[in-house]
């Protein structure tokens, strides 16, 4: 049974600069709820002080937990570890940066208290980010809506709030390459949603490069959807019946018109263009094969370095992630 009302999950990346404020803007909001909390703080693998200021912090409030990896293990691994060592009855996701804000905990904690499992924060703008991001992004998640069997909600991130239950349901989800907003849709029950202004980052820089946010868009299309593989059978017939038709249109030209010119550049561009069909049919299965073979071989999730909560489970289920 939970031994605690609330959990607040925060995933650390080089945040020095935005830790103690976000610490007393959650402590303003908790404290007049009136609801037993922890505060997990999950390192990873900052190469700043954020550790340092985590230790601080857990010196002086005994209700501050933290977990420090081994080294850095992504975003959402971060938060899946959290989640793994919460006791609270609900758990709440939120990222360092605020931009989130967590003044938003109070009305999704009370939607969660009206019987839903799941109360995301959906976005109506989004502030201090470039118009290639946003396009990006919004881009990203209508084609998520649209190739996926689940719902999941366009315009959202993982600052939510959900109960118990959903956070016992992702424990039994052991896949490697995360996309927890995909699995908690994926999960069902009775979820809503809080709108809001998303705020610009407070100070430091984004960890999400672009590069991470296309790993990211990759790790959720390949986990709930077989699309792309469609699409690649789909280029095949495409490519084929293309092939079919110069085919019938060099006879013609060779025999009917007799306008046939050796070496015909279309030829080149023919071959060329199936060869990139090819190339990139082989790279959409390897990228499932590659999945595959990641969650065959059940490495750990993340391994902790670090942490001051108590462990109630075995040291081989924690090191193993469970």
């Amino acid at each position: 049974m939970p031994t605690l009302d609330l959990s607040i999950v925060i995933p650390i990346y080089n945040e020095e600069a935005n830790i103690p404020t976000l610490y007393q803007r959650l402590r303003g909001v908790v404290e007049p709820m009136g609801v037993s909390c922890e505060y997990i703080f999950v390192n990873d693998g900052s190469r700043d002080r954020s550790l340092a200021l985590i230790h601080e912090l857990a010196a002086r409030h005994a209700n501050v937990r933290y977990i420090d990896f081994s080294r850095n293990f992504g975003h959402q691994i971060a938060v899946t570890a959290g989640l793994d060592l919460s006791q609270g009855a609900a758990v709440v996701i939120i990222d360092a940066d605020l931009q989130d804000p967590p003044e938003l905990i109070v009305p999704l904690y009370q939607k969660l208290r009206e019987g839903y499992e799941v109360v995301y924060a959906k976005r109506r703008r989004r502030q201090g980010e470039s118009a290639m991001k946003l396009f990006t992004a919004k881009l990203f998640y209508r084609i998520l809506a649209r190739i996926t069997s689940i719902s999941i909600p366009v315009d959202t991130g993982d600052f939510r709030i959900i109960s118990r239950k959903v956070v016992e349901a992702l424990k039994q989800m052991p896949e490697q390459n995360k996309f927890l907003r995909g699995q908690i849709s994926w999960i069902g029950y009775r979820q809503t949603y809080v709108e809001y202004d998303r705020a610009e980052r407070a100070g430091g820089e984004t960890g999400y490069t672009y590069r991470k946010m296309m790993r990211l868009a990759l790790d959720g299309i390949t986990a709930f959807s077989d699309v792309p593989l469609k699409a690649a059978t789909l280029m095949g017939f495409v490519v084929s019946g293309i092939a079919f038709l110069v085919l019938l249109y060099t006879l013609y030209a060779r025999f009917i018109a007799h306008d046939y010119q050796p070496g015909w550049p279309s030829l080149m561009v023919s071959i060329l263009f199936l060869g990139g069909v090819q190339l990139i049919s082989v790279g959409l299965i390897g990228e499932y094969i590659a999945r595959l073979s990641t969650n065959v071989r059940r490495r750990p999730l993340y391994i902790i370095s670090d942490t001051n909560i108590p462990v109630t489970i075995s040291p081989e289920a924690l090191t193993a992630g469970h």
